[in-house]
């Protein structure tokens, strides 16, 4: 019988992460499930208040991550009840279910890990679940996993800083954030604009001045034409109406669309806890970000010319053949990486 692996998916980039990687091992049968929780204290918390709308665990990532699944013809096994599994991949190692901690796994870097607060701080020192920071500040973090797969030598070193084993980390870069020299040849209509790129603060219940942040935008565009796109988690008719009434007549307001093709078409690019800040440093554009700039320069993820996914899937191949005790695996797999397709991206 043929080996079997699960990919918990999440949001539909750590969806399409999860897909590119299942494509370099066919000799394995691949299945997803959208991540779960058999924690009771969350399922209360998922049942009876809006705590977690935001996240991942909500329904209507699971319904866009399945309608993503279904397009492509994948296998679904939500909550990994159909088969045992061989490996689980996962996409975030805050929320671990019970029944797959003897199972040999692998964590993969989706992209930007949020900025640590106060609240991260408190968890940690309580030792309470790293779902309670109602972000992913400690995703990556929780040393659980067998393996972790991370963007860059910068993010290696960050986890550490955090309380993963070193011995754990391979950079490998990741899917999606890889290749962003690709997004230049596109067919959006648009060019030479300021884009603002949103992040959905208000929705993951962090604080934001959104009158205030578009009002700062505006000053930095200077009356050049100016182009929203909004976080696809978003309130869309809220933060339309509050764009509409503080940014200048004629801003272009997309709530959908390929925010690679628009970052690759911009003049300049205004973020907040954004991820596709990396897209715009990697292309050579002037970017703002509420994250510093040299530290983003630090953490950028590799530009391989995308082979991440066949990266992370040597390593899941070599993974799950592997015979011996998980603890052993790591000191005697030597990785090597597919070379990088064009010379290391220099930032401005």
């Amino acid at each position: 019988m043929r080996k079997k692996i699960l990919f918990i998916t999440g949001s539909l980039n750590q969806t399409s992460q999860m897909h590119q990687i299942s494509k370099h091992l066919g000799a394995f049968d691949c299945f997803f499930s959208q991540i779960f929780t058999e924690d009771a204290l969350l399922k209360a918390v998922l049942k009876h208040t809006s705590f977690a709308d935001g996240s991942v665990l909500a329904n209507h990532f699971k319904v866009r991550a399945e309608c993503y699944l279904n397009q492509h013809g994948l296998q679904i096994d939500y909550k990994g009840c159909k088969n045992k599994y061989d490996l689980v991949v996962f996409c975030s190692d805050m929320v671990v279910p019970e029944k797959f901690k003897a199972t040999k796994t692998i964590w993969v870097q989706e992209g930007m890990i949020d900025k640590r607060t106060v609240l991260t701080g408190l968890v940690k020192a309580l030792g309470l679940p790293p779902y309670f920071t109602a972000d992913t500040s400690l995703n990556g973090s929780s040393n659980i996993c067998d393996i972790y797969c991370c963007a860059s030598d910068g993010y290696r070193n960050y986890l550490i800083k955090q309380g993963t084993d070193a011995r754990k980390l391979i950079v490998t870069g990741i899917p999606n954030f890889d290749n962003h020299r690709e997004f230049l040849d596109n067919d959006f209509p648009h060019h030479n604009y300021v884009m603002v790129a949103t992040t959905d603060m208000r929705e993951t219940f962090r604080f934001e001045n959104r009158p205030a942040f578009i009002k700062h935008a505006v000053k930095i565009a200077n009356g050049r034409q100016m182009l929203f796109k909004l976080h696809p988690n978003e309130k869309m008719d809220r933060a339309e109406a509050e764009i509409k009434k503080h940014a200048p007549a004629g801003t272009l307001i997309f709530t959908s669309g390929n925010t690679n093709h628009m970052i690759a078409n911009c003049s300049e690019l205004i973020t907040q806890y954004s991820t596709v800040v990396y897209v715009g440093m990697a292309l050579g554009k002037k970017v703002h970000s509420y994250f510093n700039l040299d530290d983003l320069k630090k953490l950028a993820p590799i530009q391989n010319g995308g082979v991440s996914a066949k990266n992370i899937a040597q390593i899941c191949n070599s993974y799950i053949k592997f015979e011996g005790q998980k603890e052993e695996f790591l000191s005697q797999f030597t990785f090597q990486p597919e070379a990088l397709q064009y010379p290391k991206v220099k930032y401005a």
